[in-house]
């Protein structure tokens, strides 16, 4: 049995090539640490996370990502995402400075090889149906675009 190529991030034009390789750097640590992960997955709010963060023991993390220090000001919506995760952290590349984020979040340096946790989140821990609200929502993205992959005929049909 061929199995098909695991599925990359979806990429809309919307990203630099700097914002794709932090989320590449991202999404390498968070599965190494145990993670599994999905990059754009819309919330319950209507905001889109860059990515979301599943832990073996069910802890929701979103990881914001910022290629630059423009993006960064022109961002006014990331407290928002602090209502559908237990720790929210910003991801930028090597050449922006931890000082220039919000300490009340924490901080991941990547590059598209790798990252690093440089100041831990705090813990704002879900209420239960909202954290049994962001599983479904996760496990159902994650399934359809398995099946995506597996019927490419569904396509963008399915998002959740």
């Amino acid at each position: 049995m061929i199995l098909p190529a695991p599925f990359a991030p979806p990429v809309d034009g919307r990203q630099s090539d700097t914002a794709l390789a932090v989320g590449r750097g991202v999404g390498r640590m968070l599965a190494w640490i145990g993670h599994s992960i999905l990059f754009e997955m819309v919330l319950a709010s209507g905001r889109r996370a860059d990515v979301v963060a599943l832990s073996d023991k069910g802890e929701i993390w979103i990881v914001e990502i910022k290629s630059s220090l423009a993006d960064l000001r022109a961002d006014a919506k990331w407290p928002d995402y602090r209502l559908h995760c237990d720790r929210l952290f910003f991801a930028a590349p090597p050449d922006l400075s931890i000082d220039i984020f919000p300490e009340e979040t924490g901080f991941i340096c990547a590059d598209a090889h790798g990252a690093e946790i440089l100041r831990e989140a705090p813990e704002h821990r879900l209420a239960p149906a909202t954290r049994r609200a962001m599983m479904l929502r996760f496990a159902r993205l994650a399934a359809a675009r398995l099946h995506g992959l597996h019927d490419p005929g569904i396509g963008g049909r399915v998002e959740f």
